[in-house]
């Protein structure tokens, strides 16, 4: 084509242009002049490119005019998918960033075999010393919480895992002996409740039907499929776990600790056995923990669901009746009003208060129960009676509820059971009522008190009502007989570690609320009625020849063995034949997990690990357990080892959806953290409802709760993203309000940080060795001295907020700096590595290598994987030793960066090229622009003077600045903004633009310029300004009005330079 020759020649393979790098005299061309070439034959190739198409259309009309030619679909051309050659456990094998899979950053691509090296490599062991103890730096050690093994982990474990894992990191690469010991916790009743569910809806069979030891085993194999679900998304998480210190609950060595704890906790009375009122779940057969009691407020008269029960069932009604005076001459009777009217076959008396006149002529008399034969007294009490409430009579119900457990305790009254464990009515009630399920005579025995005369009426009564978290069931408060653990005396000590600072608690809510709890505790009920879990190591006696009460404690013994059990007994009741049957229960899944700190390091055994690591630098866990877990783990550590668990206490944030909601399987808002970091689609997020064990009624209800939160899915974020969103979303606040799309936006800055890398050794160059040592050479430019400075004190800042726990601090540092290395150092050096002097090229090249291996190590306790990536990557100094950032040393303050002087200048170069930017964008000029800056202030002259090649490398718009001392020396024709007062930036408008219509825009800013020093000079100007405002107050008002008044002198002489434009 011969209207194409002379176009510039292009790459046939890149497609790229090529253009000569020299002129025509062999000297090399400037990068501006390269780039200036470079546009003019893009727009060359476009021209003749269209001139092509329209040849091929005027061909194509003349073939067949009654079509049109096509315009051809540009098609994007796919990114090819990544494949990781590495063999599993060894270090990843790097294929070139070149290579057209890894062009964009993909969060699956970048963490991918990193994590199985580690592990491989024992990088996550603790390091010692050569004689085997702790290293001078110091150690850092922290138990991970040990999650259930009943599913899977959701986003609030990914907090915890994340805030743990990032100070772990970061304690690490300062060199300390670290220990991160992971395990997991057997979950008895959640664990139990979720296997025994899926058994019913798989083979409609119970655990019964099994039989102990079978059902148990069935719960072995649920466990180890589950536990490496859980384990492989820890993995993913990135934990840096010593994973050969893998502890599990009901592993030997752990419940050789359970039974230890128990025997001597028995032995001393601490452990005794009482009938005390519990929490007891009727759908799962056991007394609960209140952890595992959920409280559903209801406004009056509502509907619930039970289970069990085909009809809902009738809450938040007040049912008032009428009990007759026992032998009245005038049929008296005495109405009280009940939330649970089929409790009053447990009643034992019925209080009144001392002073209440109304009542004075009963005392000492009784009622007669109207279902019953049997008379029930009339008491006096001043506690549990309030005159001015209802009737001023209350029913006492001490088997059934806590108020009237305590006030039977205080009067001696009879405690009568009503209930089966299976929730019927028993013997108790009489024969008419015994079988009858507890919901179903609670309507029964309103329809006979009305056939009675005995019913008043119902209202609405806003209401508490308990339910099992795990069944959905209706607490019921039972009397059994349990083993409970005496807390009051060790409640003492504990409360003494956190007052007298051998444990911190932080934040400070978080330990106000420990004390409270601490001070008004109550004895910790362990029994439950379960088979998987720890079976309580005690024995009862059963005498030969005699009944002898399961109730009462002496004719218990606990045994770490059937051995030391026997031989207590013998010595219990010598010469008397017995034998021994252990207690079908097991324990309270957090009497386990109270002895986490000591049991998981080989405690009562006096082991190395105990030696080393306990006590534990710090426990990391939601607020929401300090008092279930946090809490019991200092008593029983104080009581059992005779020393604190661990020396601090750090509780952070529960995470709730972006709209503040409770995550609820049942909402559907729920996040599993594989799926933010893979991303998942909203019909695949649909479909694992399917999978769980959500009522098909809440499966619908759950579905538009996903739809609501991610109406397009969960979009790909990759670990490195989330991790660092929630640290950044850590303040120490109660609750975390995730929005996915936060999430979303750190991925964009992980392929921030993905490309600088990149940019930067291409920068670098295949050929690059850094300098054995890092520090300054003495040849470094004001843009090197100012980025080191940033360096230096970025560094210092996230030493110090890591050390106080502050995230949120620690992370906006690190982004801030990785910021500004990107878009500040990177694109403001460009002119000295591709235009420097040699010497300026290798000083600017080194402090880009500095810059990003220590930005690389800064992020990498939060990121650990892209830093792995791209460090691994980077060439290495011949004295660094560590082969894995991992090991890394973590970037401290160097004080020879720190350079104010540097920073103030450059500050001002960089206020100088955005005020100049700011004009050239005001009037639309694109090219050929022509800046000055004038200053009559020395500092600021000499400055701009040294920095107008930078200045100009910044602005795309100019080729050229010119630096003058007077404004005299700026031509004609030009507008002006102030910097600061000192100095200020003149733009040539001149034949540029619509002087009459800049006059008006600059006559408006300077009206609201004038405003604004009017209002600051009319606060200033008050009488009571200089006694008032504080100091700072005062000077920033002070630099307010400097800047005003430059601001408003520049605009007039703006406003005068336009006007002499037009003249």
């Amino acid at each position: 084509m011969a209207d194409l020759d002379g176009l510039p020649p292009v790459d046939p393979t890149t497609g790229e242009i090529i253009i000569n790098p020299l002129k025509e005299d062999g000297t090399a061309k400037t990068v501006k002049e390269i780039e200036k070439e470079k546009k003019k034959a893009e727009k060359l190739l476009k021209f003749a490119a269209k001139q092509a198409k329209k040849k091929e259309a005027a061909a194509n009309n003349a073939n067949n005019a009654s079509k049109k030619a096509k315009k051809p679909k540009k098609e994007v051309e796919p990114i090819p998918e990544f494949v990781d050659k590495t063999v599993p456990g060894e270090k990843k094998v790097l294929v070139s960033l070149d290579d057209p899979s890894l062009k964009a950053y993909n969060p699956a691509n970048v963490e991918s075999s990193w994590y199985d090296w580690w592990v491989k490599s024992g990088f996550f062991e603790p390091e010692f010393t050569e004689d085997g103890k702790i290293k001078p730096e110091g150690l850092f050690c922290i138990p991970a919480p040990p999650p259930n093994v009943t599913g899977a982990l959701h986003i609030g474990h990914a907090l915890t895992i994340s805030i743990q894992d990032t100070l772990i990191r970061y304690n690490r690469m300062k060199g300390k002996t670290v220990l991160f010991l992971p395990g997991f916790d057997h979950a008895g009743i959640a664990t139990q409740s979720v296997v025994e569910k899926q058994m019913w809806a798989k083979e409609k069979k119970t655990r019964h039907d099994y039989g102990r030891t079978d059902f148990v085993n069935k719960v072995w194999e649920w466990k180890e499929e589950y536990h490496n679900r859980i384990k492989n998304q820890i993995q993913n998480l990135g934990a840096s776990y010593d994973w050969t210190r893998e502890a599990f609950t009901l592993d030997p060595k752990l419940t050789n600790s359970v039974v230890e704890a128990f025997v001597r906790l028995h032995d001393d009375g601490t452990i005794y056995r009482a009938a005390r009122l519990v929490n007891w779940s009727v759908k799962l057969n056991t007394a609960i923990s209140n952890l595992e009691v959920e409280n559903k407020d209801v406004k009056g008269r509502t509907l619930l669901s039970v289970p069990g029960y085909d009809e809902k069932v009738e809450f938040g009604v007040l049912t008032s009746f009428a009990y007759p005076v026992a032998d009245s001459e005038t049929d008296e009777k005495l109405i009280i009003a009940t939330t649970r009217p089929e409790t009053l076959f447990g009643d034992t008396a019925i209080a009144v208060h001392p002073d209440d006149a109304r009542y004075t002529h009963l005392h000492g008399k009784f009622v007669q129960h109207p279902f019953l034969p049997r008379k029930i007294p009339i008491i006096l009490d001043k506690e549990a009676v309030d005159m001015e409430f209802g009737t001023g009579a209350v029913k006492i119900t001490p088997a059934h509820d806590q108020n009237d457990y305590n006030t039977g305790k205080r009067h001696n009254l009879e405690f009568i059971n009503i209930l089966t464990d299976d929730g019927l009515l028993n013997e108790n009630c009489g024969p008419e009522w015994e079988g009858m399920k507890r919901f179903d005579a609670r309507k029964k025995v309103i329809e006979e008190l009305k056939k009675k005369g005995l019913y008043i009426g119902q209202e609405d009564n806003e209401m508490t009502i308990p339910t099992c978290s795990r069944s959905g069931d209706i607490i019921e408060p039972l009397l059994k007989p349990q083993w409970w653990v005496a807390q009051g005396d060790m409640a003492k000590e504990a409360i003494k570690a956190v007052r007298n600072g051998d444990i911190t608690i932080t934040p400070r809510s978080s330990e106000a609320e420990y004390f409270h709890w601490l001070e008004n505790i109550q004895d910790w009920c362990i029994s439950r009625q379960l088979w998987w879990g720890h079976r309580c190591p005690v024995y009862f006696i059963k005498v030969e020849g005699q009944e002898n009460d399961p109730n009462d404690g002496s004719y218990w013994v606990a045994g770490r063995n059937i051995e030391e059990a026997q031989k207590k007994a013998n010595a219990k009741f010598p010469d008397t034949k017995f034998t021994l049957e252990q207690d079908e229960d097991v324990l309270d899944t957090w009497f386990s997990s109270g002895l986490w700190p000591f049991s998981t390091l080989g405690w009562p055994e006096k082991t190395k690990d105990m030696e080393n690591f306990y006590p534990f630098s710090m426990l990391e866990t939601g607020w929401d357990i300090l008092f279930f877990w946090v809490s019991r783990m200092i008593l029983l550590g104080l009581k059992l080892t005779g020393s604190i668990p661990f020396k601090e206490v750090f509780c952070h944030s529960l995470v709730r959806d972006a709209q503040g909601r409770k995550m609820s399987k049942s909402l559907g808002n729920v996040v599993d953290p594989l799926d933010v970091i893979s991303g998942i689609k909203l019909d695949d997020l649909h479909a694992k409802l399917l999978s769980g064990n959500l009522d098909p009624r809440e499966v619908e209800k759950a579905k538009l709760g996903q739809k609501e939160s991610y109406p397009n899915g969960i979009p790909q974020c990759g670990t490195d993203a989330m991790r660092f969103a929630l640290c950044a979303y850590t303040t120490g606040g109660r609750d975390i309000n995730l929005d996915i799309l936060r999430v979303e936006g750190y991925r964009k800055f992980c392929n921030k940080i993905y490309q600088a890398t990149k940019f930067a050794l291409m920068r670098l160059g295949d050929d690059y060795q850094p300098p054995a040592q890092e520090g300054l050479s003495g040849k470094e430019s004001l843009v090197e001295k100012w980025i080191l400075h940033k360096l230096t004190t970025t560094a210092k800042s996230v030493n110090s907020d890591l050390d106080k726990r502050d995230f949120l601090n620690s992370t906006s540092a690190i982004y801030e700096f990785w910021y500004m290395v990107c878009d500040v150092y990177i694109e403001n050096s460009k002119y000295l590595i591709q235009e420097g002097t040699p010497e300026e090229q290798k000083s600017t090249k080194d402090t880009l290598y500095t810059l990003i291996d220590n930005a690389l190590r800064l992020i990498h306790p939060f990121m650990p994987f892209v830093s792995e990536e791209m460090w691994q990557r980077l060439p290495k100094r011949s004295s660094e030793k560590a082969i894995t950032i991992v090991k890394a040393s973590y970037p401290v303050y160097i004080k020879e960066y720190d350079n104010e002087d540097a920073v103030n200048a450059y500050e001002l170069v960089l206020d100088v090229t955005k005020e100049a930017r700011s004009l050239l964008a005001e009037f639309n000029i694109l090219k050929n622009g022509e800046v000055f800056i004038e200053s009559n202030d020395e500092k600021s002259f000499e400055t701009t003077t040294s920095q107008k090649d930078s200045i100009v490398s910044m602005i795309k718009a100019i080729n050229k600045v010119t630096v003058v001392h007077k404004s005299s020396e700026i031509p004609e024709g030009c507008v002006l903004k102030a910097v600061n007062p000192d100095v200020n930036v003149h733009l040539l408008v001149k034949g540029h633009v619509d002087i009459d219509a800049e006059i008006t825009k600059a006559g408006k800013k300077l009206e609201k310029a004038i405003k604004s020093k009017q209002n600051l000079e009319q606060t200033m100007n008050r009488k009571d300004y200089e006694s008032k405002a504080n100091v700072q107050a005062k000077e920033a008002n002070k630099v307010k009005l400097d800047n005003s008044v430059a601001e408003i002198e520049g605009l007039e002489a703006t406003i005068e330079n336009l006007k002499r434009l037009k003249l």
